[in-house]
């Protein structure tokens, strides 16, 4: 409120202002010794002023006004003098002047005080809190104090208009009571903000803003630049005589914009993809484009979502098998047609889809329908073998499909485990080995049947059979004269660490139950009291007699032992790609995820702590060193001999096989095996993996069966190069010298020998390594012959290397092995980087296969490694930075390459990088399809910093989400059993509950999964839901070495599973006694 005009009020001496002395200080001594009075008046005036300033900051402001005042404004007044002075020298004041500097003064005054009392009544915020929207409302913080009057319908000093309404926990006040304001969350504020924009802005067709004047810019310029033309101008300016005409004009334009109807970018996008289908109707990436923009509209988690997405791409794919007839074998596109007519479809059309679909006879196509069985029958495993002879008989007897046939029983196999028959599977492989290896002599020839037959004598006398100690083979039994020996007892099941204190019968069942799933996996003899309590833990050779193969090619037999390596929980990466270029057969593979010990190494061990991220010293905000741990995480995957399985990167000597990868392994069973499965001394890639699982266990015992190999073989060079590495896995460097001098140097061999190049290699990078850049040169001179120093010996050896490089080699890791070569004496002779990798990009492509060219690119990337990040030699950063950049777009599932990149960007404060490669959307809008290693390795990648999982959760759960939905995973029990580990390790339960009911119904075989609701989630389940659950796994068929009813009869206090329990069993006696009542007439 501004402070009233003192105008018109009569003046008065009081209020006549306060002046300080000026040039007349002895006429005012005068006069306040001769008025007393008046000096008092003006005291009590000086007062009131004061206190009307009221602060120090208006007291200085009047100073100086009265300091800087001049002689011409000093108003004070002069009374007349007496005692002989003149009415001359008195000065008459204006009482005009003295009130208009009153009025200013107080006018100043009252504004300071008035200031916090003019605020507006509120502010306008036009951009608004985008967490507003996020949140349902505003922040606590920032909501007023309030008294609520008039019975809580007003607020106190607010107009009788404003109402108050009752949303939630808060209120909202709103003009009037018959219209409610809706709230941020209602569906009509989300479809405002969603709602495509009405209006577009189309900008000039000039790109800048000043005329481009040969390739440059011309600045403007004041100089020579014409005066605007005063509004005061007489003179008209000059018309143009066609200025109607293009008004006229452009009205019509502008008439014709806004009649033409405005596309969105979503609607461009669709546009620009309908064009370039009708130019190419043949392109299945455009079709598939087409599909996944127009899936990005439709959020996964609106309501009917799975069944709208379904009918959008089913009336796509079906014009995309109309446009072109070659789009009718492609095998994605039917796929994709066949997966989203599962949620629309009829059964009985379903079926017939599949069976026409099976007329293109592809193996990719059998085994996604053989993967549709096992997901939709609910015969159980006997259903799944049924339907897997059947995929056998359709491939055919040629040699050609024994893989694709290996691979049919390998999908079997996962099947039994998962759904708990792990005798059955361990039999499998028992059985296929002893007719892969152990036919006898005089069954050679024979036909499949014949041999099943003799093979099924063997088998019910109950002779040790492959993999059990004291094993000899089928042949052996048949040759010494069939004789009566009985296998070993099985050994007694060990106790786990594992606390079962709780009394609950539905824990104690599942802790047995898994710890008898993770321990007796040997099928049991007739003998055996467990085959009495058990009947599956016999396996008769009639269960799996139907899924044995004739194996008769070196590439099949040698699958199989390592696909028997894989199921026994040794992982072999790139087998499954090995298999099958770009199948999908990695989302029942990877078991070796879904053990214990891998899932603790997965996430990180302190789930719930927060890290600081600084501290204070001595008053100072010191920021945290950030720690992290090894950027080379669990997941292993990269391409066959990508690296070798003792081959390492690292300090800590990362490799294929370590300690922590064989826990919960029978590593007796795995030695067995490794031995009976040995085809003679030149089978030196077998002894290889065993020598690499024995160097995981222990390094001594490795080179002891080393020296027992090289004993048979000594003038094999893989043995040779292996027991090499052991020495330097070991750190016996001098051992590993005189090894390569006695195989290379004693004894010259031709470069173009099978593994010369890859022994020169080693070595040099040993010395390399070592710190000993001069004896890697010799190293490298010695393997093409040239002696001497000096800049020309350089360069001959540089060309005898080419001239090496460019001959045939027998296999394409002699070959890179001497590219390596030619790489590091480029790089230690002119330390250059980019030159070493000019070597290896200048390199021709020799195989049409994609792995040599990810092992070249695995072979560069590690050599820059070791000479930047190992032997710290001075390197620019952008160069390892940018090509581990390309690798990893190029090469997204080999985690060798990702914790290279993560090493290269742990120095750096910014996660752009890291993250860019963790977002779940391609460029065009639609989900990545990203496999199952990699999607894991982005759960390890969210804790890999110290301290930063807490803030990474929502971003891992947004990522395991677009992983159930994607097609490629969404099926994979592995995928859910890591999803439902992450939230129970959050602390999420209920939404793992409801994540649980989803996951059986996705994979209805996975015993894991339903095992999960009687440990992990049991808080969260009733009595009467695990009833459920447990009546379930009866009938799919899922293995239960023990009932749930035994436990809750014989043993167990059901009083440890808490009220919800009571209430449930009384839920179940008051529905009993209503069917009672109901039915008592009768």
């Amino acid at each position: 409120m501004s402070s009233p005009s003192f105008s018109s009020f009569p003046p008065s001496f009081a209020s006549f202002p306060d002046l300080d002395p000026g040039p007349s200080k002895n006429t005012l001594d005068r006069t306040r010794n001769e008025n007393p009075t008046g000096a008092r008046e003006n005291d009590r005036i000086v007062k009131k002023d004061k206190n009307r300033r009221g602060s120090k900051k208006l007291r200085n402001e009047a100073r100086k006004d009265k300091k800087h005042k001049t002689a011409e404004h000093d108003l004070e007044p002069v009374l007349p003098r007496q005692h002989g002075h003149t009415w001359k020298e008195v000065s008459i004041p204006d009482d005009e002047k003295i009130k208009a500097e009153e009025d200013r003064r107080l006018a100043q005054s009252d504004i300071q005080e008035s200031r916090w009392d003019s605020r507006p009544a509120f502010i306008s915020d036009r951009k608004g809190d985008q967490l507003n929207v996020t949140y349902g409302g505003i922040h606590a913080g920032n909501v007023p104090k309030y008294h609520i009057v008039n019975r809580g319908r007003s607020i106190l000093g607010l107009d009788g208009d404003w109402a108050i309404y009752r949303r939630g926990k808060g209120i909202e006040i709103n003009i009037g009571r018959r219209h409610k304001q809706p709230a941020l969350t209602d569906s009509s504020v989300t479809t405002l903000l969603a709602a495509p924009p009405s209006r577009r802005i189309i900008g000039s067709g000039d790109s800048y803003k000043h005329e481009e004047v040969d390739g440059f810019l011309r600045l403007p310029s004041d100089r020579g630049h014409k005066a605007a033309e005063d509004y005061r101008s007489v003179t008209r300016q000059q018309e143009h005589p066609d200025s109607d005409s293009q008004s006229s004009a452009s009205d019509d334009s502008s008439g014709d914009e806004s009649g033409t109807p405005i596309l969105t970018s979503y609607q461009l996008s669709l546009k620009t993809l309908e064009q370039q289908l009708a130019a190419d109707p043949s392109s299945v990436e455009m079709w598939l484009s087409l599909v996944r923009h127009s899936l990005s509209n439709i959020p996964v988690t609106s309501k009917n979502a799975t069944k709208a997405r379904a009918e959008i791409t089913l009336a796509i794919l079906t014009r995309a098998r109309a446009a072109h007839p070659h789009n009718r074998s492609s095998r994605i596109l039917f796929l994709k047609y066949l997966r989203a007519g599962e949620e629309v479809w009829h059964e009985s059309k379903t079926k017939a889809e599949w069976e026409e679909a099976l007329k293109l006879d592809g193996i990719e196509i059998w085994m996604e329908w053989l993967e549709w069985r096992i997901r939709t029958t609910a015969g159980g495993v006997d259903t799944s073998v049924t339907d897997a002879t059947r995929v056998l008989s359709a491939l055919g007897s040629s040699e050609s499909r024994e893989i694709d046939k290996l691979r049919v029983v390998w999908r079997v196999a996962v099947a039994f485990q998962q759904a708990g028959y792990y005798e059955r599977t361990t039999a499998l492989f028992q059985a296929q080995a002893e007719l892969t290896f152990e036919v006898p002599q005089s069954l050679y020839g024979l036909p499949l049947e014949s041999q099943v037959e003799s093979l099924e004598e063997f088998w019910e006398s109950e002779t040790p059979r492959a993999g059990e100690s004291g094993a000899k083979g089928w042949g052996d039994w048949i040759s010494r004269g069939r004789p009566d020996i009985s296998g070993p007892p099985l050994k007694a099941v060990p106790q786990m660490d594992v606390d079962i204190q709780s009394k609950d019968p539905y824990v104690q069942w599942h802790y047995d139950e898994s710890r008898a799933d993770r321990t007796s996996r040997v099928p049991a003899r007739s003998v055996d009291t467990m085959s009495e309590s058990d009947p599956y833990a016999t396996v008769l050779l009639s269960d799996i007699k139907a899924l044995l193969l004739p194996l008769r090619t070196e590439g099949a037999k040698n699958a199989f032992r390592l696909i028997w390596l894989s199921v026994l929980g040794l992982h072999i990466p790139g087998l499954a790609e090995t298999l099958s270029q770009g199948s999908w057969d990695d989302r029942w593979s990877f078991t070796y995820l879904c053990s214990f010990s891998r899932l603790d190494s997965i996430f990180p061990a302190t789930v719930g702590q927060r890290q600081l991220m600084a501290d204070s010293r001595a008053g100072t905000l010191i920021g945290r060193e950030r720690e992290f741990s090894s950027a080379f995480g669990p997941i292993k995957e990269w391409s066959r001999d990508a690296l070798g399985p003792l081959e390492w990167v690292g300090q800590e000597k990362w490799r294929m096989w370590a300690a922590v990868d064989l826990q919960g392994i029978d590593q007796d069973f795995v030695r067995a095996v490794f031995k009976q499965l040995r085809c003679g001394s030149e089978d030196y890639e077998w002894d290889i993996h065993a020598l690499a699982f024995e160097a995981a266990l222990n390094i001594k015992s490795a080179l002891k069966l080393s020296r027992t190999f090289l004993s048979t073989a000594r003038d094999s060079l893989p043995h040779w190069a292996t027991h090499a590495r052991l020495e330097r896995l070991r750190e016996h460097v001098d051992d590993a010298r005189k090894i390569y001098q006695t195989v290379l140097v004693a004894s010259q061999r031709p470069p173009s020998q099978p593994f010369v190049g890859q022994l020169w290699w080693d070595w040099a990078e040993m010395e390399w390594l070592n710190g000993d850049q001069n004896a890697a040169l010799r190293v490298i001179q010695h393997s093409v012959n040239i002696e001497g120093a000096g800049g020309m010996v350089v360069l001959r050896v540089k060309r005898a290397l080419d001239d090496t490089i460019s001959c045939a080699h027998e296999q394409w890791k002699d070959r890179e092995g001497w590219i390596k070569l030619r790489a590091l004496i480029e790089l230690l002779t002119s330390s250059s980087q980019d030159g070493a990798l000019t070597i290896f990009d200048s390199q021709p492509s020799v195989n049409e296969s994609s792995d040599p060219r990810e092992s070249m690119m695995v072979a560069s990337l590690m050599l820059l490694y070791n000479h930047s990040v190992m032997l710290r030699s001075p390197t620019p950063p952008a160069v390892l930075r940018d090509r581990l950049q390309i690798a990893v777009g190029t090469y997204p599932d080999n985690s060798l390459v990702l914790g290279m990149f993560l090493e290269a960007e742990k120095g750096h404060g910014i996660w752009g990088r890291v993250r860019a490669q963790l977002r779940q959307s391609t460029a065009d809008g639609g989900p990545r399809e990203k496999s199952i290693s990699r999607r894991i390795a982005e759960v390890w990648v969210a804790g890999w910093e110290k301290g930063r999982w807490q803030s990474e959760i929502e971003r891992t759960r947004s990522g395991l989400t677009a992983a159930a939905e994607s097609e490629r995973t969404t099926g994979s029990a592995i995928l859910w059993r890591v999803i439902l580990e992450f939230e129970v390790r959050v602390g999420e339960l209920q939404r793992a509950k409801k994540l649980l009911y989803r996951a059986v119904n996705e994979c209805p075989l996975a015993k894991d999964l339903y095992m999960m609701a009687f440990g992990p989630l049991r808080s969260v389940f009733s009595a009467r839901e695990l009833d459920g659950f447990a009546d379930i796994m009866a009938e799919r068929g899922i293995r239960m070495r023990k009932g749930v009813d035994e436990y809750r009869m014989t043993g167990g206090d059901e009083s440890g599973s808490g009220s919800e329990d009571l209430d449930g069993s009384e839920d179940e006696i008051e529905h009993e006694a209503r069917q009672r009542r109901l039915l008592m007439p009768y």
